[in-house]
């Protein structure tokens, strides 16, 4: 899995470009689906990610690029099941968060938020 490049609303992955927030579950690129974290909008002024979503646990690492200015909120129950399951939990800038997959893409998996 080959991440070239983030802009703000887009990122670029195996030479395909996306304009939605995207999942990275191994060798597989898929459409972040936050509808279920909706009702969580209010409460923190932007959709989080919530442990009600699809997340690809299966992993060693899983890296959260957070936005262009690391405006996605990661619930706490988020950060409880990374725990419970011994999945190391990476939050940072999307842009970071790419230049962390290149240098560590073994057994990582992705959650990458493309706007804010």
């Amino acid at each position: 899995m080959d991440v070239q490049g983030f802009s703000f609303g887009s990122v670029r992955i195996d030479g395909t470009t996306y304009d939605h927030d995207v999942v990275i579950d191994g060798e597989h690129v898929r459409k972040r689906k936050k509808e279920r974290s909706k009702e969580f909008k209010a409460e923190f002024g932007h959709t989080p990610l919530s442990i009600r979503e699809d997340i690809p646990w299966d992993c060693k690492r899983l890296v959260i690029g957070a936005g262009a200015y690391s405006s996605l909120p990661v619930m706490d129950d988020v950060k409880r099941e990374a725990k419970r399951r011994g999945v190391e939990l990476v939050v940072m800038p999307t842009a970071d968060a790419i230049e962390y997959l290149h240098e560590h893409s073994k057994r990582t998996n992705a959650i990458l938020h493309v706007t804010c």
